[in-house]
């Protein structure tokens, strides 16, 4: 957490788009002699929308996590774990351990937020603290 009592959030791009396991190279999406910030504009932009339309977001914690750990997170996973926001807020979940088959995942219920993420051959040893809720999803 930021000195600001706020979290700070990297938003997740638009995978509902993707297919399953598919990398996206974009670095010959700028032509030559284009300006290479009309591009990352352009992805800003995108990147805004996705936010407003599924309203998850990743955590800083949770974005370094995921790299370090080698963890991809495609749009199934991302899904999965909306659906398991969704499911934790009519149950009044606030600070929820999600696991899937990939991962495990700390979500920050009220914030719509993933706070961060452990893979699975890890997970047996930590602990999980200050959580009040648990949702294990196929």
């Amino acid at each position: 957490m930021a000195g600001n009592g706020k979290i700070n959030n990297m938003l997740i791009p638009n995978v509902s788009k993707l297919p399953k396991h598919k990398k996206v190279d974009v670095s010959n999406q700028v032509e030559k002699g284009q300006n290479p910030d009309e591009f990352k504009n352009l992805l800003k932009e995108q990147i805004g929308e996705v936010r407003k339309e599924h309203g998850l977001k990743l955590s800083v914690h949770a974005a370094k996590r995921l790299q370090e750990r080698n963890l991809d997170m495609d749009s199934d996973e991302f899904f999965k774990l909306k659906d398991a926001m969704d499911k934790l807020k009519t149950k009044g979940g606030k600070d929820s351990l999600v696991i899937t088959p990939n991962a495990a995942y700390i979500l920050d219920v009220e914030n719509n937020t993933i706070v961060t993420a452990i893979d699975k051959d890890n997970m047996a040893e930590n602990v999980f603290t200050k959580i009040d809720s648990t949702l294990m999803i196929n």
